[in-house]
């Protein structure tokens, strides 16, 4: 649902994308991407066996798990990427989206879940690993805008999930 909102929020059209999934887990963001017309998802993950056995045994995803992205070559993923979603925990975007941005083509497109807790650095989360102070939240995620146009990209926009947690 997170990522089915914001590709509607976006107009994003993932239709005929050959797609990375960083952050796979049992497969939700793979399985939006394939229900929306995606012909092949690279579900990439730290983990091993979380994928749900429909996924795993769906032609058009290819698996690649115990796997951090920072890692993987063109060896791995041969093939440009149109799309990349990225749900990560217990490390930065900032770390992350340059691995992932060496498997784009022409017009790549990139669309992150920011997790707060992961990028303001340990001294600044707070009880429970949450975030509670809305300018720590907003100065992270103009930091990370701030990044990712270092690096050649435009920031299209940035909407609130519509699910906490």
């Amino acid at each position: 649902m997170k990522l089915d909102f914001a590709l509607e929020r976006f107009n994003i059209d993932v239709g005929g994308m050959t797609a990375l999934d960083v952050g796979a887990s049992t497969g939700g963001f793979t399985d939006c991407l394939l229900a929306r017309g995606t012909l092949r998802v690279y579900a990439v993950d730290v983990g091993y066996g979380q994928l749900a056995w429909r996924l795993r045994s769906d032609n058009r995803v290819i698996p690649i798990e115990r796997t951090n992205i920072r890692y993987i070559d063109k060896a791995v993923i041969p093939e440009d990427i149109d799309i990349s979603v990225v749900d990560v925990s217990f490390i930065s975007l900032k770390i992350v989206i340059p691995s992932v941005l060496k498997f784009f083509g022409l017009r790549g497109k990139l669309v992150c879940l920011i997790k707060p807790q992961f990028e303001v650095g340990k001294g600044a989360v707070g009880k429970g690993g949450i975030v509670r102070e809305e300018e720590k939240r907003i100065q992270v995620v103009k930091d990370l805008e701030t990044f990712i146009t270092g690096r050649g990209l435009d920031v299209k926009g940035v909407c609130q999930s519509p699910i906490q947690g």
